[in-house]
Protein backbone atom coordinates (compact mmCIF):
# COMPACT_ATOMS: atom_id res chain seq x y z
CA UNK A 1 0.00 0.00 0.00
CA UNK A 2 1.05 3.52 -1.10
CA UNK A 3 0.85 6.18 1.95
CA UNK A 4 0.05 9.85 1.98
CA UNK A 5 1.58 10.28 4.96
CA UNK A 6 3.62 8.53 7.64
CA UNK A 7 1.08 9.56 10.40
CA UNK A 8 -2.41 11.13 10.29
CA UNK A 9 -3.60 13.03 12.54
CA UNK A 10 -7.47 13.59 13.71
CA UNK A 11 -7.84 16.80 15.54
CA UNK A 12 -5.97 20.09 15.37
CA UNK A 13 -6.17 20.77 19.27
CA UNK A 14 -4.05 21.13 21.41
CA UNK A 15 -3.30 17.33 21.66
CA UNK A 16 -3.11 16.85 18.06
CA UNK A 17 -1.15 20.26 17.47
CA UNK A 18 1.43 18.84 20.15
CA UNK A 19 1.94 15.18 18.31
CA UNK A 20 2.08 16.77 15.29
CA UNK A 21 5.09 18.97 16.55
CA UNK A 22 6.72 16.57 18.10
CA UNK A 23 6.66 13.96 14.96
CA UNK A 24 7.67 17.14 12.94
CA UNK A 25 10.97 17.87 14.59
CA UNK A 26 12.10 14.17 14.15
CA UNK A 27 11.27 14.74 10.18
CA UNK A 28 7.90 12.40 9.95
CA UNK A 29 5.51 13.61 7.73
CA UNK A 30 2.17 14.01 9.02
CA UNK A 31 -1.37 15.22 7.93
CA UNK A 32 -3.33 16.75 10.66
CA UNK A 33 -7.21 17.17 9.87
CA UNK A 34 -10.25 18.98 11.81
CA UNK A 35 -14.07 19.47 11.29
CA UNK A 36 -13.62 23.13 12.69
CA UNK A 37 -12.64 26.17 10.84
CA UNK A 38 -9.73 27.18 12.67
CA UNK A 39 -7.35 24.99 14.97
CA UNK A 40 -7.63 25.11 18.78
CA UNK A 41 -10.43 22.29 19.62
CA UNK A 42 -12.05 23.88 23.20
CA UNK A 43 -9.16 26.81 23.15
CA UNK A 44 -10.87 29.35 20.98
CA UNK A 45 -10.93 33.13 20.55
CA UNK A 46 -13.81 35.60 19.37
CA UNK A 47 -12.90 38.92 18.26
CA UNK A 48 -15.76 41.04 18.73
CA UNK A 49 -16.65 45.23 18.90
CA UNK A 50 -13.23 45.20 19.97
CA UNK A 51 -13.42 42.62 22.83
CA UNK A 52 -11.80 39.48 23.14
CA UNK A 53 -13.89 36.54 24.48
CA UNK A 54 -12.60 33.18 25.00
CA UNK A 55 -14.66 30.13 24.36
CA UNK A 56 -14.85 29.18 28.10
CA UNK A 57 -13.16 30.34 30.91
CA UNK A 58 -10.20 29.44 30.75
CA UNK A 59 -6.38 30.08 31.89
CA UNK A 60 -2.96 28.97 31.20
CA UNK A 61 -0.65 28.25 33.96
CA UNK A 62 3.01 28.91 33.03
CA UNK A 63 4.22 26.61 35.49
CA UNK A 64 2.67 23.23 33.22
CA UNK A 65 6.60 22.07 32.94
CA UNK A 66 4.66 20.37 29.44
CA UNK A 67 3.77 23.29 27.89
CA UNK A 68 6.44 25.83 29.56
CA UNK A 69 9.18 23.68 27.41
CA UNK A 70 7.14 24.14 23.98
CA UNK A 71 5.63 27.64 24.35
CA UNK A 72 7.42 30.80 23.76
CA UNK A 73 6.18 32.56 27.09
CA UNK A 74 7.52 36.06 25.68
CA UNK A 75 5.48 35.63 22.95
CA UNK A 76 2.30 35.07 24.58
CA UNK A 77 2.66 37.90 26.21
CA UNK A 78 1.25 36.42 29.20
CA UNK A 79 -0.98 39.21 31.87
CA UNK A 80 -1.32 37.07 35.53
CA UNK A 81 -4.65 37.42 37.21
CA UNK A 82 -4.75 38.18 40.80
CA UNK A 83 -3.61 35.42 43.35
CA UNK A 84 -6.44 35.26 45.19
CA UNK A 85 -10.08 34.87 45.59
CA UNK A 86 -13.17 37.11 46.54
CA UNK A 87 -15.95 35.41 49.05
CA UNK A 88 -18.95 37.07 49.04
CA UNK A 89 -21.28 36.52 51.95
CA UNK A 90 -24.22 37.44 54.06
CA UNK A 91 -23.35 38.75 57.43
CA UNK A 92 -25.98 39.77 59.90
CA UNK A 93 -28.19 40.27 56.35
CA UNK A 94 -25.08 42.97 54.76
CA UNK A 95 -23.03 41.85 51.89
CA UNK A 96 -19.52 40.93 52.95
CA UNK A 97 -16.35 40.53 51.21
CA UNK A 98 -13.68 38.24 52.44
CA UNK A 99 -10.28 38.58 50.47
CA UNK A 100 -8.22 35.78 50.24
CA UNK A 101 -4.43 35.31 48.59
CA UNK A 102 -1.26 34.20 48.56
CA UNK A 103 0.19 35.46 51.38
CA UNK A 104 3.36 35.02 49.09
CA UNK A 105 2.51 38.02 47.31
CA UNK A 106 3.68 41.58 48.37
CA UNK A 107 0.45 43.95 49.41
CA UNK A 108 -1.65 41.00 48.33
CA UNK A 109 -3.58 40.08 51.60
CA UNK A 110 -6.10 41.57 54.00
CA UNK A 111 -7.16 41.10 57.17
CA UNK A 112 -10.29 39.14 56.42
CA UNK A 113 -8.59 36.63 55.74
CA UNK A 114 -8.59 35.75 59.36
CA UNK A 115 -12.05 35.84 59.47
CA UNK A 116 -13.32 31.94 61.18
CA UNK A 117 -16.08 32.28 58.55
CA UNK A 118 -13.75 31.09 56.00
CA UNK A 119 -11.85 28.45 57.80
CA UNK A 120 -9.84 28.58 61.00
CA UNK A 121 -6.66 29.13 61.11
CA UNK A 122 -5.53 25.46 62.06
CA UNK A 123 -7.39 24.69 59.11
CA UNK A 124 -5.49 27.05 56.37
CA UNK A 125 -2.39 25.91 58.02
CA UNK A 126 -3.14 22.44 56.96
CA UNK A 127 -4.48 23.16 53.44
CA UNK A 128 -1.09 25.38 52.82
CA UNK A 129 1.04 22.44 54.01
CA UNK A 130 -1.33 20.15 51.85
CA UNK A 131 -0.51 21.93 48.87
CA UNK A 132 2.84 22.54 49.54
CA UNK A 133 3.39 18.68 49.72
CA UNK A 134 1.71 18.43 46.49
CA UNK A 135 3.53 20.72 44.66
CA UNK A 136 6.56 18.60 45.46
CA UNK A 137 5.51 15.41 43.95
CA UNK A 138 6.60 14.52 40.60
CA UNK A 139 5.62 12.18 37.87
CA UNK A 140 4.57 8.39 39.43
CA UNK A 141 4.06 9.94 42.84
CA UNK A 142 0.87 11.33 41.90
CA UNK A 143 0.04 7.83 41.25
CA UNK A 144 1.64 6.38 44.40
CA UNK A 145 -1.09 8.23 47.04
CA UNK A 146 -4.44 6.56 47.74
CA UNK A 147 -6.97 7.63 45.00
CA UNK A 148 -10.43 9.30 46.95
CA UNK A 149 -12.31 11.94 45.82
CA UNK A 150 -10.82 15.25 46.41
CA UNK A 151 -13.55 16.38 49.25
CA UNK A 152 -12.65 13.37 51.30
CA UNK A 153 -8.34 13.67 51.36
CA UNK A 154 -9.16 17.53 52.42
CA UNK A 155 -11.26 16.02 54.92
CA UNK A 156 -8.68 13.30 55.91
CA UNK A 157 -6.08 16.31 55.77
CA UNK A 158 -7.73 17.84 58.84
CA UNK A 159 -9.25 20.54 56.50
CA UNK A 160 -11.98 22.35 58.75
CA UNK A 161 -15.40 21.60 57.33
CA UNK A 162 -16.02 25.79 57.19
CA UNK A 163 -12.50 26.04 54.72
CA UNK A 164 -13.96 23.34 52.40
CA UNK A 165 -17.71 24.63 51.97
CA UNK A 166 -16.61 28.55 52.19
CA UNK A 167 -13.79 28.32 49.97
CA UNK A 168 -11.91 25.59 48.55
CA UNK A 169 -15.27 24.12 47.30
CA UNK A 170 -16.51 27.39 45.78
CA UNK A 171 -12.80 28.03 44.17
CA UNK A 172 -12.47 24.22 42.85
CA UNK A 173 -15.60 24.29 41.41
CA UNK A 174 -14.56 26.77 38.84
CA UNK A 175 -11.74 24.26 38.32
CA UNK A 176 -13.61 21.01 38.14
CA UNK A 177 -16.68 22.35 36.82
CA UNK A 178 -18.30 19.86 39.30
CA UNK A 179 -19.82 21.10 42.36
CA UNK A 180 -19.15 18.24 44.89
CA UNK A 181 -15.57 17.65 45.31
CA UNK A 182 -15.70 14.41 43.54
CA UNK A 183 -13.19 14.59 41.46
CA UNK A 184 -10.26 12.39 42.00
CA UNK A 185 -7.85 13.74 44.97
CA UNK A 186 -4.72 12.71 42.19
CA UNK A 187 -5.83 15.30 39.88
CA UNK A 188 -6.62 17.88 42.49
CA UNK A 189 -2.82 17.76 44.22
CA UNK A 190 -1.89 17.93 40.30
CA UNK A 191 -3.83 21.45 39.94
CA UNK A 192 -2.50 22.59 43.16
CA UNK A 193 0.63 21.68 42.70
CA UNK A 194 0.69 24.19 39.27
CA UNK A 195 -0.95 27.01 41.45
CA UNK A 196 1.80 26.61 44.01
CA UNK A 197 4.89 26.92 41.24
CA UNK A 198 2.54 29.50 38.51
CA UNK A 199 0.51 32.00 38.30
CA UNK A 200 -2.66 31.36 36.41
CA UNK A 201 -2.19 34.09 33.34
CA UNK A 202 -4.13 34.61 30.00
CA UNK A 203 -2.10 35.80 26.54
CA UNK A 204 -2.44 39.49 25.32
CA UNK A 205 -4.53 38.18 22.27
CA UNK A 206 -6.59 35.49 24.10
CA UNK A 207 -6.56 31.85 24.70
CA UNK A 208 -6.23 30.55 21.23
CA UNK A 209 -2.52 32.35 20.82
CA UNK A 210 -1.99 29.10 22.51
CA UNK A 211 -2.72 26.58 19.78
CA UNK A 212 -1.86 29.43 17.12
CA UNK A 213 1.59 29.29 17.83
CA UNK A 214 1.88 25.66 18.13
CA UNK A 215 -0.15 25.56 14.46
CA UNK A 216 2.88 28.65 13.05
CA UNK A 217 5.50 25.92 14.27
CA UNK A 218 4.25 23.13 11.85
CA UNK A 219 5.28 23.12 8.55
CA UNK A 220 2.97 24.51 6.05
CA UNK A 221 -0.26 22.69 4.63
CA UNK A 222 0.15 20.55 7.70
CA UNK A 223 -3.14 20.98 9.26
CA UNK A 224 -6.16 20.76 6.48
CA UNK A 225 -9.21 22.41 8.23
CA UNK A 226 -13.37 21.85 8.00
CA UNK A 227 -12.69 18.27 7.44
CA UNK A 228 -14.59 15.95 9.04
CA UNK A 229 -13.08 12.18 10.25
CA UNK A 230 -16.35 9.58 8.87
CA UNK A 231 -14.16 6.37 10.35
CA UNK A 232 -10.83 5.31 11.05
CA UNK A 233 -8.43 2.18 11.12
CA UNK A 234 -5.05 1.38 11.75
CA UNK A 235 -3.81 3.13 8.40
CA UNK A 236 -6.49 4.98 6.83
CA UNK A 237 -8.31 7.81 7.64
CA UNK A 238 -11.79 8.10 5.68
CA UNK A 239 -13.13 11.91 5.25
CA UNK A 240 -15.80 13.54 3.32
CA UNK A 241 -13.05 14.39 0.62
CA UNK A 242 -11.62 10.70 0.75
CA UNK A 243 -9.44 8.32 2.04
CA UNK A 244 -5.68 9.75 3.44
CA UNK A 245 -3.37 6.32 3.76
CA UNK A 246 -0.82 6.66 6.69
CA UNK A 247 1.11 3.88 8.41
CA UNK A 248 -0.12 5.24 11.81
CA UNK A 249 -3.49 7.08 12.81
CA UNK A 250 -3.53 9.00 15.85
CA UNK A 251 -6.87 10.10 16.88
CA UNK A 252 -6.46 13.06 19.33
CA UNK A 253 -10.18 14.56 19.49
CA UNK A 254 -12.16 15.34 22.59
CA UNK A 255 -13.85 12.03 24.19
CA UNK A 256 -17.51 12.48 22.98
CA UNK A 257 -15.74 12.82 19.46
CA UNK A 258 -13.21 10.28 19.68
CA UNK A 259 -16.01 7.34 20.88
CA UNK A 260 -17.54 7.07 17.76
CA UNK A 261 -14.10 6.44 15.86
CA UNK A 262 -12.57 3.81 17.69
CA UNK A 263 -15.79 2.10 19.44
CA UNK A 264 -13.35 -0.95 20.45
CA UNK A 265 -11.01 1.67 22.19
CA UNK A 266 -14.14 1.69 25.19
CA UNK A 267 -13.70 5.77 25.74
CA UNK A 268 -15.12 7.20 28.73
CA UNK A 269 -16.86 10.14 27.22
CA UNK A 270 -18.26 11.57 30.55
CA UNK A 271 -17.85 15.28 30.95
CA UNK A 272 -18.70 18.30 32.53
CA UNK A 273 -20.71 21.29 31.16
CA UNK A 274 -20.33 25.20 31.84
CA UNK A 275 -22.12 28.56 30.22
CA UNK A 276 -19.61 31.36 30.10
CA UNK A 277 -20.85 34.96 30.17
CA UNK A 278 -19.50 37.93 28.78
CA UNK A 279 -20.54 41.65 29.73
CA UNK A 280 -18.75 44.93 29.15
CA UNK A 281 -19.34 47.93 31.39
CA UNK A 282 -18.33 51.10 30.38
CA UNK A 283 -15.70 52.89 33.70
CA UNK A 284 -17.50 56.04 33.60
CA UNK A 285 -20.61 54.07 34.67
CA UNK A 286 -18.82 52.64 37.67
CA UNK A 287 -19.32 54.76 41.11
CA UNK A 288 -15.80 52.35 41.86
CA UNK A 289 -13.91 49.95 40.10
CA UNK A 290 -15.23 46.34 40.18
CA UNK A 291 -13.65 43.90 42.57
CA UNK A 292 -11.34 46.87 43.73
CA UNK A 293 -9.92 47.16 40.30
CA UNK A 294 -8.35 43.72 40.64
CA UNK A 295 -8.76 40.69 38.36
CA UNK A 296 -9.83 38.80 41.57
CA UNK A 297 -12.17 35.56 41.02
CA UNK A 298 -14.94 36.29 43.18
CA UNK A 299 -17.60 33.63 44.47
CA UNK A 300 -20.06 32.94 46.78
CA UNK A 301 -20.45 29.75 48.50
CA UNK A 302 -23.73 30.33 49.60
CA UNK A 303 -25.05 30.07 46.06
CA UNK A 304 -27.78 33.11 45.75
CA UNK A 305 -27.39 32.83 41.71
CA UNK A 306 -26.09 30.82 39.20
CA UNK A 307 -22.89 31.87 38.98
CA UNK A 308 -19.79 29.71 40.32
CA UNK A 309 -17.63 33.05 40.04
CA UNK A 310 -16.93 35.88 37.81
CA UNK A 311 -13.65 37.73 37.13
CA UNK A 312 -12.76 41.84 35.67
CA UNK A 313 -10.85 39.87 32.92
CA UNK A 314 -9.39 43.53 31.47
CA UNK A 315 -7.67 44.69 34.73
CA UNK A 316 -5.28 41.92 34.24
CA UNK A 317 -5.18 41.91 30.22
CA UNK A 318 -6.06 45.60 29.03
CA UNK A 319 -5.82 44.12 25.50
CA UNK A 320 -9.42 41.98 26.42
CA UNK A 321 -11.41 45.02 25.84
CA UNK A 322 -11.03 48.58 24.35
CA UNK A 323 -10.33 51.52 26.07
CA UNK A 324 -12.51 53.05 28.98
CA UNK A 325 -14.38 49.24 29.49
CA UNK A 326 -14.33 46.59 31.80
CA UNK A 327 -14.92 42.88 30.48
CA UNK A 328 -16.35 40.64 32.92
CA UNK A 329 -16.43 36.56 32.34
CA UNK A 330 -18.53 34.91 34.54
CA UNK A 331 -19.18 31.09 34.38
CA UNK A 332 -22.06 28.72 35.65
CA UNK A 333 -22.36 25.14 35.33
CA UNK A 334 -24.59 23.69 32.56
CA UNK A 335 -25.95 24.80 29.89
CA UNK A 336 -28.84 27.19 30.18
CA UNK A 337 -28.96 29.80 27.93
CA UNK A 338 -31.82 31.23 29.19
CA UNK A 339 -30.19 32.52 32.49
CA UNK A 340 -29.04 36.00 31.25
CA UNK A 341 -31.39 37.96 33.92
CA UNK A 342 -30.54 35.67 36.67
CA UNK A 343 -26.79 35.71 35.82
CA UNK A 344 -27.17 39.66 36.05
CA UNK A 345 -28.87 40.02 39.13
CA UNK A 346 -26.33 37.41 40.74
CA UNK A 347 -23.70 39.48 39.34
CA UNK A 348 -24.79 42.97 41.02
CA UNK A 349 -24.77 40.87 44.34
CA UNK A 350 -21.12 39.50 43.60
CA UNK A 351 -19.72 43.18 42.62
CA UNK A 352 -22.47 45.36 44.86
CA UNK A 353 -23.40 47.45 42.50
CA UNK A 354 -26.07 48.05 39.97
CA UNK A 355 -25.59 45.78 36.97
CA UNK A 356 -29.12 46.83 34.71
CA UNK A 357 -26.98 48.83 32.55
CA UNK A 358 -24.32 46.23 31.79
CA UNK A 359 -24.18 45.28 28.44
CA UNK A 360 -24.44 41.73 27.21
CA UNK A 361 -21.52 40.78 24.83
CA UNK A 362 -22.30 36.89 24.16
CA UNK A 363 -22.02 34.02 25.94
CA UNK A 364 -20.84 30.43 25.20
CA UNK A 365 -22.51 26.99 26.35
CA UNK A 366 -20.22 23.94 26.27
CA UNK A 367 -21.87 20.83 26.46
CA UNK A 368 -18.47 19.32 26.86
CA UNK A 369 -15.65 21.75 28.64
CA UNK A 370 -13.91 18.94 30.50
CA UNK A 371 -13.83 15.44 30.80
CA UNK A 372 -14.75 13.83 34.39
CA UNK A 373 -11.72 13.04 36.56
CA UNK A 374 -13.40 11.11 39.16
CA UNK A 375 -11.67 8.08 41.01
CA UNK A 376 -9.90 6.39 40.32
CA UNK A 377 -7.52 8.25 38.16
CA UNK A 378 -4.12 7.76 36.62
CA UNK A 379 -1.70 10.70 36.11
CA UNK A 380 0.85 9.24 34.66
CA UNK A 381 -0.77 6.55 32.39
CA UNK A 382 0.64 4.13 30.25
CA UNK A 383 1.23 5.05 26.09
CA UNK A 384 -1.31 3.13 24.11
CA UNK A 385 -0.66 0.04 22.45
CA UNK A 386 -3.79 -0.02 20.38
CA UNK A 387 -3.83 -0.67 16.84
CA UNK A 388 -5.06 3.48 16.84
CA UNK A 389 -3.16 5.81 19.18
CA UNK A 390 -5.51 7.92 21.50
CA UNK A 391 -4.80 11.08 22.50
CA UNK A 392 -6.25 14.40 24.38
CA UNK A 393 -6.88 15.63 27.91
CA UNK A 394 -9.44 12.57 28.50
CA UNK A 395 -6.25 10.22 28.24
CA UNK A 396 -4.69 11.96 30.52
CA UNK A 397 -6.14 15.19 32.90
CA UNK A 398 -8.13 17.55 32.22
CA UNK A 399 -5.90 20.45 31.59
CA UNK A 400 -3.94 22.19 28.88
CA UNK A 401 -0.70 20.24 30.81
CA UNK A 402 -2.38 17.08 29.98
CA UNK A 403 -3.87 17.49 26.32
CA UNK A 404 -0.17 18.26 25.32
CA UNK A 405 1.34 15.62 27.32
CA UNK A 406 -0.57 12.93 25.85
CA UNK A 407 0.23 14.44 22.01
CA UNK A 408 3.46 14.45 22.35
CA UNK A 409 3.22 10.44 23.96
CA UNK A 410 0.88 9.58 20.79
CA UNK A 411 3.70 11.18 19.07
CA UNK A 412 6.52 9.47 20.50
CA UNK A 413 4.07 6.22 20.16
CA UNK A 414 4.27 6.57 16.82
CA UNK A 415 7.38 7.23 15.99
CA UNK A 416 8.46 4.04 17.85
CA UNK A 417 6.45 2.22 15.58
CA UNK A 418 7.84 3.65 12.63
CA UNK A 419 10.96 2.73 14.13
CA UNK A 420 12.34 6.45 14.77
CA UNK A 421 14.87 6.43 16.95
CA UNK A 422 14.53 9.54 19.31
CA UNK A 423 15.15 10.68 23.15
CA UNK A 424 13.17 9.58 25.81
CA UNK A 425 14.14 10.39 28.79
CA UNK A 426 11.14 12.70 29.86
CA UNK A 427 9.31 12.13 32.88
CA UNK A 428 6.28 14.90 32.75
CA UNK A 429 3.43 15.12 34.67
CA UNK A 430 0.00 14.85 32.48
Amino acid sequence: MTHDYDVAIVGAGLAGLSAARQLSIHGVTCRVIDSADSVGGRVRSDHIDGFTLDRGFQLYNPAYPEAARVLDHEALRLHALVRGMNIVREDRNRRRVIHLADPRTVRNWHLSALSKTAGTILGKARFAAYARTAATLHGRQFDSRPDEPAQVALARAGIDATLIDEVLAPFLTGVFLEPHLMTSRRFMDAVLASFVKGSPSLPAAGMQAIPDQLHHALPEQTVQLSTAAQSVGSEYVDTEDGRIHARVVIVATDAPSAAPLVPDAHVKAAGNSVTTWYHAVPTAQLPQPLAAGRAALTVDPHHRGPLINTVPLSYAVPDYAPSGWVLVSSSALGTDSNAESQVRTHLSWLYGTDTSSWQFVAHYPIAYALPSMRPPLRIDPPRSFEPVIMAGDHTATASIQGAMVSGRRAADEALDRLGVRRADDRRLVS
